[in-house]
């Protein structure tokens, strides 16, 4: 078993702002703070994690060094976003939630994931669902293999 740990919480979850792949990026954030963080996985980087923080005005320095100094519990986590966060609102949040519901891996990346997870090409289509399966392989071949 290994000492660091595959984030599992979906980017398709929200906490109470109703933020998607916030959770996650908490997730994330917090494992690496911690030094747990699954190699191959990246602690507030470009993809989901920093449309996040680009669409809701949230500094990325700022929030890496709270999660960092205070390792806060999800709730607190949350609080300091939106405390933080200059361009949250809740068209911005409607905007962002569907960039993300709506985003599509390349066909290669696709493809990548649903041969690893030893799933013909198809379904699923979508980043969150293919992220998912790939998450929950990387889990399995740390933890339970």
């Amino acid at each position: 078993m290994s000492n660091k740990i595959v984030p599992t919480i979906s980017s398709g979850t929200t906490g109470p702002l109703g933020v998607l792949h916030l959770p996650r990026l908490w997730q994330k954030m917090s494992l690496g703070a911690a030094g747990k963080l699954a190699d191959g996985y990246a602690n507030c980087a470009p993809g989901y994690d920093m449309m996040v923080l680009d669409a809701l005005g949230v500094n990325r320095e700022t929030l890496v060094a709270f999660v960092s100094e205070k390792k806060p519990t999800y709730v607190e986590f949350e609080k300091f976003f939106a405390a933080s966060a200059s361009l949250l609102n809740e068209t911005s949040v409607s905007e962002l939630n569907a960039a993300i519901t709506g985003y599509q891996h390349t066909d290669e990346t696709r493809q990548g994931i649903l041969s690893t997870v030893g799933l013909p090409d198809g379904k699923p289509t979508d980043a969150i669902n293919l992220n998912n399966l790939d998450d929950w392989q990387e889990f399995h071949t740390a933890e339970i293999a």
